[in-house]
């Protein structure tokens, strides 16, 4: 990340620059997180598999290398931060669309534990997280094909996609548009819309004592409604108002790299001001038709990631445009590291678990075998440092679903479809 971006996340989340009273007013206490568990949760998608020979790192449960030229090799600097999980297979999935409808929800149904929800929702709702958003979705250039498997990999049930907003300024707008104009107009505005709130909620409380038991639930509504106002007001915790991201058109390929860039910087300031635990960033979709011509390539990306080995140069580009992705995530890796944890030690890397998914493994031959994972992170504990590579071969990646779900404080024992597997991946926590 360039000096210059870096100051820029840092202003935006007012690390040492916002003024005391702005600060007093907006930071509440927040509990620390519990020993071997983690406060956030990021899923950073990117698309058309892989290929498992550029792909695999060296190493085992305590070592982690990348040979020269390897997709993953862009890792190399943040390595200590990594465990890269290969071997696991998607049971009852296929293909693109299989791959994509699968990855995140192990084909759950209203039956199984996770009601059908992706491991992204099903998180965000147990949680129950006192934040302003139950959890975050943005995209890169994923909906000009509109809603679909092909499209969504995120589920609020079977079959109801979760769509990600991929235009920055609509994202800047959500987070921040109630409180643009400056610290101090942000300041004022907001202790007018607390004091409001506060009036209303001791109001509510003392007409409580005098309702009966029909009038009561209606009244207890309405004092959840305010506190998810409350929520709103105090959304930008201990953060000044960042400035807007720079106008672009977010459908336009050329865009790509900055839409991503804007995107990663928005999902930082909204972690580390707390306004939800639950963030993914989705870069296109399965069949991907983006061209990577920033790295000077003319083909689609999907298309690449069809060549066979007997094209040595159309696999190096295919290669190349992996590559990029891997940068992009160190990317996410690095922004999450410079901030500190606002209340305790260490930095907002330490207690995240950051998740970086596929919905294919081998691309050439469609098949969801063999499907790739990085996480990174200290995951509050759960996830040890140093960097090591884990081997799964033919496990069900059902068990890192549940082991996402037992990092982050569950303690459900399987995730979507139960009769592929039990229990979390062994040797995968500290």
């Amino acid at each position: 990340m360039s000096k210059l971006r870096r100051r820029n996340l840092l202003r935006g989340l007012g690390v040492g620059l916002v003024a005391a009273p702005f600060v007093d007013l907006l930071l509440r206490p927040r509990r620390a997180a519990a020993a071997g568990v983690a406060r956030r949760l990021v899923v950073f998608f990117s698309p058309n598999g892989t290929v498992p020979a550029r792909w695999t790192p060296e190493g085992g449960p305590g070592s982690l290398s990348f040979p020269t030229g390897s997709i993953l090799e862009p890792l190399a600097p943040v390595a200590e931060h990594l465990t890269v999980v290969a071997g696991l297979d998607f049971f009852g999935a296929d293909n693109h669309e299989g791959g994509m409808a699968a990855m995140l929800t192990n084909q759950g149904s209203l039956a199984d534990v996770s009601a059908g929800m992706s491991v992204d929702q099903y998180i965000a709702k147990e949680l129950k997280a006192d934040t302003r958003f139950t959890s975050l979705e943005l995209g890169v250039q994923t909906s000009a094909w509109g809603g679909s498997t092909q499209t969504r990999m995120s589920y609020a049930g079977p079959g109801a996609f979760v769509t990600p907003d991929d235009n920055p300024a609509q994202v800047y707008t959500r987070l921040f548009g109630d409180f643009v104009g400056g610290d101090a107009e942000a300041m004022k505005l907001m202790a007018r819309r607390q004091r409001v709130v506060d009036l209303l909620v001791d109001e509510a409380r003392d007409l409580r004592g005098q309702l009966g038991a029909e009038e009561r639930p209606k009244l207890d509504a309405h004092l959840e409604a305010l506190a998810q106002v409350e929520k709103g007001l105090s959304g930008v915790v201990g953060c000044a108002v960042p400035d807007a991201p720079a106008a672009v058109n977010a459908l336009d390929n050329g865009a790509f790299p900055e839409v991503g860039a804007a995107q990663l910087d928005l999902l930082t300031l909204a972690l580390a001001c707390d306004m939800t635990r639950v963030a993914s960033i989705q870069f296109s979709h399965t069949v991907s038709p983006t061209v990577l011509s920033w790295l000077g390539q003319s083909e689609g990306h999907h298309s690449l990631s069809h060549i066979d080995d007997s094209n040595v140069a159309g696999v190096d580009q295919f290669v190349a445009a992996e590559r990029w992705f891997a940068e992009q995530f160190r990317g996410l890796i690095e922004r999450l590291a410079m901030i500190p944890e606002p209340d305790g030690d260490g930095t907002l890397l330490d207690n995240t678990l950051v998740v970086w998914a596929k919905e294919m493994g081998d691309s050439r031959a469609h098949v969801c075998t063999g499907v790739p994972f990085v996480l990174a992170g200290g995951a509050g504990g759960y996830l040890p440092s140093g960097g090591r590579l884990l081997q799964f071969p033919g496990v069900s990646h059902g068990r890192l679903l549940v082991s996402i779900c037992q990092a982050m404080g569950l303690s459900n024992d399987t995730f979507g479809n139960a009769t592929y597997g039990a229990g979390p991946l062994e040797g995968l926590r500290a």
